[in-house]
């Protein structure tokens, strides 16, 4: 029983990405957002979810951490919080907590982007119904609703000039990760070499140009991630200049 849920290693043999455990997890993040977005405007989406993907965010991490000592697994090069979606975690509790603005501006880019990645590919070597796997899509799944709940609940907006911000912020996270890849032997962010598991990052070229590519792939995705409210907002402007 407890090798089943809990015990580390690579559990079980077979591959996740496009498994059906990875694919139910894929649908049950398609159904939730869906129904965050119908309920968008409900008046019991405020404090009650709100407190809800707090507590999710947080016992989440919590949870990692105590698993990770348990079974003698914690390690500095695998378990500082400097993986991206650790850090968008992070940003996504203060968002929450704070409501300050500039965070969620810096966290809808990187976070979405990241978090969403993580899921299609996830790079994991657990499956339902190991703690790992399920810890995995709920963080994941917990990062994206607490950004679209601060856009269709909270009615937050992004500009132009969020996309800069962002994308300033990620690099700037990326030097120090960087610095402490080196002094630690570790690979946070995927800067030292590519993930074990499937990721887009298979489709890129060797270490380190494919970090390179990875900026112009973020800046892509930011900006699509921005469109939508470019979009709304000239949709606007031209109902008001029209009436």
């Amino acid at each position: 029983m407890y090798d089943k849920y809990f015990a580390p290693g690579h559990y079980p043999d077979y591959p996740i990405f496009l498994s059906v455990d990875h694919l139910v997890m894929i649908m049950i993040f398609f159904i939730l957002t869906v129904w965050l977005y119908i309920h968008r405007n409900k008046s019991y989406m405020g404090t009650n979810v709100r407190t809800g993907l707090l507590i999710l965010l947080i016992v989440s991490e919590i949870s990692l951490f105590i698993w990770t000592l348990s079974i003698g697994t914690w390690d500095i090069r695998y378990n500082l919080p400097f993986h991206l979606c650790t850090i968008s975690l992070f940003f996504c509790i203060y968002m929450l907590l704070s409501n300050k603005k500039w965070v969620f501006e810096v966290v809808y880019f990187f976070g979405l982007a990241g978090a969403l990645q993580a899921i299609l590919t996830p790079d994991l070597f657990y499956g339902f119904p190991h703690y790992r796997f399920l810890h995995f899509f709920i963080a994941h799944i917990g990062i994206i609703l607490s950004i679209l709940y601060m856009v269709w609940v909270e009615k937050y907006r992004v500009t132009m000039r969020s996309v800069v911000k962002s994308f300033v912020v990620l690099n700037g996270l990326a030097v120090v990760v960087y610095l402490i890849n080196i002094l630690t032997g570790a690979n946070y962010m995927f800067l030292a070499y590519k993930p074990e598991g499937a990721s887009l990052l298979d489709f890129l070229g060797p270490h380190p140009w494919y970090i390179l590519q990875l900026e112009l792939i973020a800046m892509a995705m930011f900006t699509l991630l921005y469109l939508p409210f470019h979009l709304t907002r000239k949709s606007n402007e031209k109902k008001q200049g029209a009436g």
